[in-house]
C-alpha cells in the first residue's frame, strides 16, 4: 500500500497534557502509514489557515489535533473538498469528536485515523461560514464568551458549567423571529440553538429526539424559561432526555426541523459559532447536505464484514441426493 501524505495540524496549548509528548507519540502512530507534515497553530496562524493551504498543497489528508476550535476551523476549511479530515480530540469539551463518535483518548483516535474508514457528513453555511457542530444565540453565547481560557484549563469542562450557572442567575428573555422555507415563528426565548451536530452533552441543542450528522437537516432548540428554577429544570431535562436519544416534553421548550433558517432579535443578541464567538443577530443557516469528509470509526457491523472479508473462500461440494418413491 502507497503512503499518504498527511498534514497534521497540532495546536500546542490544547489540554492539560505534555503537548510534547502527546506529539511524539502521535508522530509515533501515524508515521507508520502517513508521511508527515506538521504545522504547528499559533496565535497569529489559525488552524483554518493551516488547512486553507494544505488543501491548496493538495495533501491526501488533513489531521487536526486541538479543542473544539481547532477541529472546527479546520473542518470548515476541508468543507466542501474531498479531503478527509482526521480527527485527534486534546481539549475542553471534545464535542465535535463526540458527535462523530471518535474516541477522546489520543491512541485510540489515532487508530481510528489508521483504519481509513471515512464518512460523508453535513456541514452548514451560517452567515457566510461554514459551520461543524451548531450556532448558539443568548444563553449559551453568553455562557461560552464568560468561560475564561485560565477556567478552562483549571476545571476543564467544569468552567462551563460554572458559567452557565452564573448566566442561568442572569437570564433574561428576547423577541426572536424565526423563518424556515414554510413558516414563520415569533417567539420570547432566552436561548436558541442551532445544530448541525451535538453530542448529548450540549444541551441546549437537544430538543429533538436524536440530532444527525447526516440526514440533510438542521434542528432548532427554542428554551422560553423565564426563571432561574425554570431555567435549571428545563436545562436538567435536555440532559436527560439527550441521554436517552427522546424529544424534550416541557412548555417551555420547543423544536423545530428544517435545512433553513433565519432568526432575527429584539434586542440583538450575541451568536457563537462552534464555540467561537461571530457577532450579533440576526443568523443565516443553511445546511450543505455531504459537505465534510470524516475519518471515523467503523461501526461493529463494519468491522466483522472486514473480518470476513479477510477470510479464505470456503469451497463446499455439493452433493445429490435422490428419493425414490415405492
Amino acid at each position: 500500500m502507497s503512503r499518504q501524505k498527511a498534514c497534521l495540524i497540532f495546536n500546542p496549548v490544547s489540554g492539560n497534557a505534555d503537548s510534547e509528548q502527546e506529539l511524539e507519540r502521535i508522530k509515533q502512530l501515524l508515521s507508520t502509514q502517513f508521511d508527515l507534515d506538521i504545522k504547528s497553530t499559533t496565535k497569529e496562524v489559525g488552524a483554518d489557515k493551516l488547512a486553507e493551504e494544505a488543501v491548496k498543497e493538495n495533501f491526501d489528508i488533513v489531521i487536526a489535533a486541538g479543542g473544539d476550535g481547532t477541529l472546527s476551523e479546520a473542518a470548515r476549511a476541508l468543507g466542501e473538498t474531498t479531503i478527509p479530515l482526521g480527527v485527534i480530540p486534546r481539549g475542553t469539551a471534545n464535542a465535535f469528536a463526540s458527535a462523530l463518535g471518535i474516541p477522546d483518548t489520543l491512541d485510540e483516535a489515532c487508530k481510528t485515523i489508521l483504519s481509513g474508514k471515512t464518512r460523508r457528513i453535513d456541514i452548514g453555511r451560517c452567515n457566510g461560514k461554514l459551520m461543524t457542530l451548531l450556532a448558539g444565540i443568548g444563553f449559551e453565547a453568553e455562557t461560552i464568551e464568560n468561560a475564561s481560557r485560565d477556567a478552562k484549563q483549571r476545571w476543564g469542562a467544569l468552567a462551563y458549567l460554572v458559567s452557565g450557572i452564573q448566566q442561568l442567575r442572569e437570564i433574561e428573555l428576547f423577541d426572536a423571529e424565526i423563518e424556515t422555507d414554510d413558516k414563520i415563528i415569533r417567539v420570547s426565548a432566552g436561548a436558541l440553538t442551532v445544530a448541525n451536530a451535538a453530542p448529548p452533552t450540549s444541551i441546549l441543542a437537544q430538543g429533538p429526539a436524536g440530532i444527525l450528522y447526516d440526514d440533510g437537516l438542521l434542528d432548532i432548540t427554542i428554551i422560553s424559561s423565564d426563571t432561574w428554577a425554570s431555567a435549571i429544570a428545563a436545562s436538567y431535562h435536555l440532559l436527560q432526555t439527550g441521554l436517552r436519544g427522546d424529544a424534550a416534553k416541557r412548555d417551555d421548550i420547543g423544536y423545530i426541523r428544517t435545512k433553513r433558517v433565519k432568526i432575527t432579535t429584539d434586542p440583538p443578541q450575541k451568536i457563537v459559532l462552534d464555540g467561537e464567538m461571530i457577532g450579533n443577530t440576526p443568523l443565516e443557516v443553511e445546511c450543505v447536505p455531504g459537505g465534510l469528509t470524516v475519518m471515523v470509526p467503523m461501526l461493529p457491523a463494519e468491522k466483522i464484514s472486514e473480518k470476513l472479508e479477510g477470510l479464505p473462500d470456503l469451497e463446499v461440494e455439493e452433493k445429490s441426493s435422490a428419493v425414490t418413491n415405492e
